[in-house]
């Protein structure tokens, strides 16, 4: 009787480590755990191949620019949706800012921009302008160059236009502050959909 004891304490122990053992390996570790993104996204936590649907389409995120003022920091996503580019800029000062911009091929800028443009009739004031560092993560076009100077410019009706040289290289963008609840957000699989 005292045998049988001594086997189901046995056995007890033995299926007690088996479940500890197997707990353990199951877990990832807490390294792991903080390395992965989060599944609820937010416009400033984005990552690439995850899905932005805004104006009745799905755009994919395939890049991401961070930029650095002097320690004020914004994102510019890089969306695509077939052969349709956008941006998607996100900035948080007083208040969050969204823009939903697009290459404007059509004005041509060179040297330092002026404190006014019209661009398809639309006149722009200048708000704001300085020089930031750039960190980069998949595709983001010609945005090769580590530093940026930047030109902001606002018009009524929430339009906006930027201006961004990259070493003498000027990309000029036009766009509108939305509602960032006029977006949805869905995670995708961390991959890029379009190759360069």
């Amino acid at each position: 009787m005292l045998t049988w004891v001594w086997i189901g304490i046995l056995a007890i122990a033995i299926v007690g480590i088996f479940i500890v053992i197997r707990q353990r390996t199951a877990l990832p570790s807490k390294k792991a755990q903080q390395a992965l993104p989060p599944l609820q996204r937010t416009i400033f936590t984005l990552q690439i191949g995850d899905i932005v649907q805004y104006a009745g389409a799905d755009w994919v995120v395939e890049g991401r620019l961070t930029f650095d003022d002097s320690g004020f920091t914004w994102f510019e996503y890089m969306l695509q949706d077939g052969d349709a580019i956008r941006w998607l800029s996100v900035e948080e000062d007083d208040r969050v800012e969204v823009c939903w911009m697009e290459t404007a091929s059509n004005l041509d800028i060179s040297g330092t921009p002026p404190h006014r443009l019209t661009h398809n009739g639309i006149t722009y004031e200048k708000v704001e302008q300085g020089v930031a560092r750039m960190q980069r993560l998949g595709s983001t076009m010609n945005k090769q160059a580590q530093i940026c100077r930047y030109f902001e410019y606002s018009a009524a009706n929430e339009q906006v236009l930027s201006v961004e040289n990259w070493d003498d290289d000027i990309e000029v963008s036009v766009g509108r502050r939305i509602r960032p609840s006029s977006l949805t957000l869905l995670p995708g699989d961390g991959r890029r959909v379009y190759d360069d």
